[in-house]
Parts: structure tokens; C-alpha cells; sequence
């Protein structure tokens, strides 16, 4: 499989490729439709590539017990954990209502699907790729039929092992070659101290085949500006309207001045990351014209002489005389014309 694969309809993540930005939205959305529409413009406008939500069909993620149990945290939608979630989560209808309103805008739309029956839906609602969310990292019948489905995918590894991941790995491949792993520590806010942004370099070396991304959930940019650096194809940051607003995520989460200032940092890194030959670039000429060094006399040089170091400076000359990293290869040889101390040695004057 190649390093590159197209992740969204004429996207491609990988290689040389941009970094494919994901705006997570979540839940960030407080449960109003309306707030949600909002968090996918400004996903947009602030230059992001793609807003995801996260979407559960609640009787199959949660057991009943889990959602009759009681609530009682300040985030709390509901007085119990079920009433909280179904307050948070659209439904099919508003999923699509949202998609469309997404390719209005022109960004593209995923959710994570948090359980096997909302990727299903997920897949009827025709999302370009499947968004894995760390819970289900090490749910591998959810991962076989996931993958099965022949979407691209996305997979956030946090709460893993290195060989849990190995195992993912190998479960995805089988059925499907396009997908990019996330470095990502489950966290909210994420401490800098457990970032453990080197796992990317294990993962580039363990699975080279794969592109290698990171989701991250620390507060402030510099940290994900890292990650790109080290050569995150795909970076994922939860993104809200407010960060003092009810709910976990957001005060991990990117406001729109955050995220937009994101996006512009990532684009200027990768255009500064440029390219791995090293030479002197056509904008570096003004500068070698006025400060480059080369060979002048040191003392003055009769025609005919064999050339030794001694007799060598480097000195920024007029006219540019030769390079001094050639100065070895001047030994022993003959001057055909006479040179004064401090005069340039030029390439012409050598027999």
C-alpha cells in the first residue's frame, strides 16, 4: 500500500500532501441543531478540511444500566447519564440535515461512529471515511466490520498498548488499505507531561506504510504544530464556540481564533519545511554576491608558481574570486598570470 491514499473525495493525505485538519465538533454542539450549523461554518472558515461529530445509537453503545445511572456532575444535561447523552445526540434526520448544510458551506463531514449500529448509519449516510474513536481502538469485531465496509479510516489510539496498535494495524489491513493511525492520549485538558508526542516516530517506524497522525486534546497550539512537524499527516483537535460552556470537552477545546490561528501556523510550517536537498536557493544570491567568501593572495604570487595553503586567505572578495572549500585542489598548481597580496585568485588564472 502506498504511504498516500485519498482520505475525502479529491483529498489526498500522505506523501507530500497537506495536513488533513479534522475540527472536532463532538458534542460541542450543547444539543441545539442551530449552534451545531454554526460550529461547521466556522470549522470552515477558519481553513479547517473536514467537521466531525461524534454519533451513537444509545442502546447499543451504553448497557440499560449504564444509562439509568445517576448524573449529578455540573456537565450534566439530565439527571441521569442516559437523559445527558440523548439530550446531546441528533438524529438521523438532523445528521443529514447537517451533512447538507456542510456541503453547502464546501468543508467536508464525518462523525466518529461510537458504536457498530451508528456506523452503520454512518455508511448509509454516505460519509467519506470512517472516524474510530480511541474507546473502540481494541474493539476488533467493531474494527473487522468497520473496515469491512471499504471507507477509509481514521483510528485514534489512545488508552492502547504498542500491542494493542500492532493488532489494529493488522485487523484494518486485512480488509482495508486505506487508513492513518493517531498518535492521541485520552485526557481532557491533556497535561504536556503525557503528550508522548515520540509514540509518532515509533508508529512512522513500526508501520511505514500507513500515514501517522495525532489527535490531541492539550490546551494551545504548540504542541500540534509539533506533531506536524515530526510529520503528522492528520491532526484532530476538539474545537467549541465558548470554552466556559457545560460540557468536558470544552475547556480542552480550540476557540475560532485558536483554531484559525492553527490552520495558518500549520499551512506557514509546511511551507517552511520545504524540501529535504540542501543547495543554495535562488534568494540566497544577494546575499553570496555581497558577504560570500572566497580566495584572495595572501602574500603577492609570481606567474608560474606552484600553489601552496600558505599563500592562501579567504576574504569576501572584488571580484569573487574561487570557492575556498576548493583550496585543496589548488595544490601544486601553477599560476599563469602574477597575483598581488590581497588580490582575488580567479579560476582563470590557473593553468
Amino acid at each position: 500500500m502506498p504511504l498516500q491514499f485519498e482520505l475525502c473525495p479529491g483529498r489526498m493525505i500522505g506523501g507530500s500532501h497537506p495536513c488533513f485538519i479534522i475540527a472536532e465538533i463532538g458534542q460541542n454542539h450543547q444539543g441545539d441543531i442551530e449552534i451545531a450549523k454554526k460550529m461547521i461554518k466556522m470549522a470552515k472558515d477558519c481553513g479547517a478540511d473536514c467537521a466531525k461529530f461524534q454519533k451513537s445509537e444509545l442502546d447499543h453503545k451504553f448497557s440499560k444500566r449504564a444509562l439509568e445511572r445517576p448524573y449529578k456532575s455540573i456537565h450534566s444535561w439530565g439527571k441521569t447519564y442516559g437523559e445527558h447523552k440523548r439530550h446531546l445526540e441528533f438524529s438521523h434526520d438532523q445528521y443529514k440535515e447537517l451533512k447538507k448544510h456542510a456541503k453547502e458551506i464546501g468543508i467536508f463531514f464525518t462523525a466518529s461512529g461510537m458504536d457498530e449500529m451508528a456506523v452503520e448509519f454512518l455508511d448509509e449516510l454516505d460519509v467519506p471515511f470512517f472516524k474510530v474513536a480511541s474507546c473502540d481502538a481494541n474493539n476488533f469485531p467493531y474494527l473487522e466490520k468497520t473496515a469491512k465496509k471499504g471507507r477509509p479510516m481514521v483510528v485514534s489510539t489512545g488508552m492502547q498498548s504498542m500491542e494493542t496498535v500492532r493488532r489494529v494495524y493488522q485487523t484494518v489491513k486485512e480488509h482495508n488499505q486505506n487508513f492513518t493511525i493517531l498518535q492521541c492520549t485520552s485526557a481532557y485538558p491533556l497535561d504536556p507531561k503525557d503528550v508522548n508526542l515520540s509514540v509518532i516516530r515509533e508508529y512512522q517506524r513500526e508501520f511505514p506504510d500507513v500515514p501517522i497522525g495525532y489527535s490531541g486534546h492539550e490546551q494551545g497550539l504548540y504542541i500540534t504544530l509539533a506533531a506536524v512537524a515530526m510529520g503528522a499527516k492528520v491532526v484532530e483537535r476538539h474545537v467549541t464556540l465558548d470554552k466556559t460552556w457545560k460540557g468536558n470537552d470544552h475547556e480542552a477545546s480550540l476557540e475560532p481564533s485558536e483554531l484559525k490561528e492553527l490552520v495558518q501556523a500549520i499551512r506557514l510550517l509546511e511551507m517552511a519545511m520545504g524540501s529535504p536537498t540542501k543547495q543554495m536557493l535562488p534568494c540566497e544570491k544577494n546575499c553570496h554576491d555581497k558577504l560570500g567568501k572566497s580566495l584572495v593572495a595572501k602574500v603577492a604570487i609570481p606567474k608560474g608558481t606552484a600553489l601552496s595553503l600558505d599563500m592562501f586567505a579567504v576574504k569576501v572578495g572584488e571580484p569573487k574570486g574561487i570557492s575556498p572549500e576548493t583550496m585543496q585542489q589548488l595544490v601544486g598548481k601553477k599560476l599563469n598570470v602574477a597575483v598581488e597580496e590581497d588580490d582575488s585568485i580567479l579560476a582563470n588564472m590557473i593553468e
